[in-house]
């Protein structure tokens, strides 16, 4: 169980023409899925770990192992200059290593001046664990063509990964006391080391107090406004805080989606963590683990098919809502919606469903044991439904 990442095959494979980046939360296991690929597939490899006084400098200094075939960069992104460096390397050295470079804040992180990359690498975001994961399950998923649902029936594993997250410490610990301590390193670590060594925040205590508060803002539509009022900061000092926090992988949003004729009565976002065991709420957990289900697909099409693939939600003027929707170029592919117990079909889902043509519309539920098609919409228990997935 929880051996072999589901990006372990795909990097592999793309590590034969071009770099590979490597992102994702910190402790989500990029380290542990790069070394899977040190002896057993590259018998000679070079490890280089940033935080790492010694690895540092000999990686500054390019003293690189002759013999090795695979360089592996860790958290890199710290060092101002990683990109235009890393371009060197590769552009001096590519046809005699090949480079996995791996970081737990996004790889766009700074965009700010350097050398462009472009053409040179290949960029991978690593996910918790999912229910079709845990379970060792495989789907091949096909933009626009229903989803393969099976008829097997996972056991208890849903319950296990909604308590305890997808993260592999915990998940694998299935301890308490484990995940209670878990979450306070996690975030000792995320404010005092990983955001302290990129970003200069005058005001970090104020950004913590940010952090405290997204749990409870987790399935609602943000308000920037609401939290600089909260928080007694301007509103550019909350938003470029969200956008760091994002960077990090601590949280993600989603947008209403609004093309054509279609327009959403508001622009503001819904919020989501990548770590949905931190919500104590169990609706807004549930919902929050289908979310990150999702955006796991999604990301999936993006980094490894190429696909334009989104995930958005829906709201229109009359303030019918529906929580998910998945499309590829634009175009709705299957609409999502999330709920505890209650199997009446939703009536927003079949007003959305009908109103942007969707292919195939999906009610979760947490209750275990469904699966029936009411008006075209399949109300279906959501362990199922994930096992289809990623």
């Amino acid at each position: 169980m929880l051996k072999d990442r589901y990006l372990a095959a795909p990097i592999m494979k793309d590590l034969a023409k071009k770099m590979v980046f490597l992102g994702g939360p910190r402790q989500i296991g990029k380290t542990t899925l790069a070394r899977t690929l040190i002896g057993a597939r590259f018998p000679e490899t070079a490890y280089f770990n940033w935080d790492d006084k010694r690895q540092r400098q000999q990686l500054m200094a390019s003293q690189w192992p002759g013999g090795a075939e695979l360089i592996i960069l860790d958290e890199i992104h710290k060092f101002k200059g990683w990109k235009r460096f890393v371009k060197g390397q590769y552009d001096t050295l590519g046809d005699k290593f090949k480079f996995l470079i791996t970081g737990s804040a996004r790889m766009d992180i700074d965009r700010r001046g350097g050398d462009s990359l472009q053409g040179r690498y290949h960029h991978y975001r690593l996910h918790p664990f999912s229910l079709a994961e845990t379970l060792g399950r495989k789907t091949r998923l096909e933009p626009f063509k229903e989803i393969p649902i099976g008829s097997a029936q996972p056991g208890n594993e849903l319950e296990i990964l909604e308590r305890f997250g997808g993260f592999p410490e915990p998940l694998l610990s299935q301890d308490e006391r484990t995940l209670r301590r878990w979450h306070n390193e996690r975030s000792e670590r995320l404010f005092r080391e990983d955001i302290r060594d990129v970003e200069m925040i005058r005001d970090l205590g104020r950004m913590r107090l940010l952090g405290d508060m997204l749990p409870s803002k987790v399935g609602a539509l943000l308000s920037i406004n609401a939290i600089r009022e909260d928080l007694e900061v301007s509103h550019r000092a909350a938003s470029r805080w969200l956008d760091i926090l994002e960077s990090f992988y601590y949280h993600f949003r989603i947008y209403p989606y609004a093309r054509g004729a279609f327009r959403s009565l508001k622009k503001e976002p819904k919020l989501y963590l990548w770590d949905w065991s931190e919500l104590e709420k169990e609706s807004a957990r549930f919902e929050n683990l289908v979310a990150s289900h999702l955006l796991k697909l999604v990301h999936w099409l993006q980094d490894r098919e190429g696909y334009k693939a989104k995930l958005y939600f829906l709201r229109d003027a009359a303030k019918r809502e529906v929580d998910f929707l998945v499309t590829v170029d634009e175009k709705p592919w299957f609409a999502v919606e999330a709920k505890t117990q209650d199997e009446e079909v939703s009536s927003n889902l079949r007003y959305f469903q009908k109103r942007l043509d969707i292919p195939f519309s999906y009610q979760a539920l947490q209750k275990k044991g469904i699966d029936k098609l009411v008006n075209g919409v399949r109300v279906i228990s959501a362990d199922k439904l994930l096992t289809a997935l990623l």
